[in-house]
């Protein structure tokens, strides 16, 4: 059995995505993860400014609430780094808009980094990893 919506129905429905996503605010693993491993190659960005290498962690960020965990290495490093993670406000209406506390970015001495290595746990407790070069970021 198929529902035809009205047209003002419809467009209002549009206008207000959280009540047309599934699940609501993207706020678990399940949810989170097929976003992320479609935007794989965009999970950190380098960049030079003000003298100084700046690696970015924003697009992870952005979709942190589903995550548990953010670990990184830079330069084939074995020892992994916790990026840190500011919990989501479940309750607001934006629950992973990145509050002042929030870094965002890690400062390293110009052209110092090479690779890095990524690995996001979820809140489910499977994770993900991948290897950057600079050059791709």
């Amino acid at each position: 059995m198929f529902h035809i919506l009205k047209p003002a129905l419809l467009i209002g429905l549009l206008a207000c995505p959280t009540l047309v996503t599934a699940q609501g605010k993207f706020l678990t693993a399940a949810e989170v993860k097929p976003i992320l491993t479609a935007t794989k190659g965009n999970w950190i960005a380098v960049r030079e400014f003000d003298g100084k290498d700046l690696l970015y962690f924003t697009h992870l960020l952005a979709w942190r609430c589903g995550l548990s965990g953010v670990r990184y290495s830079l330069n084939g490093a074995e020892t992994t780094q916790d990026w840190p993670l500011t919990p989501c406000n479940e309750d607001s209406p934006t629950p992973a808009a990145l509050g002042e506390d929030q870094p965002v970015y890690l400062t390293q001495p110009l052209n110092s980094i090479t690779d890095i290595k990524i690995e996001l746990i979820y809140d489910d407790d499977t994770t993900d990893s991948a290897t950057f070069e600079r050059r791709s970021v």
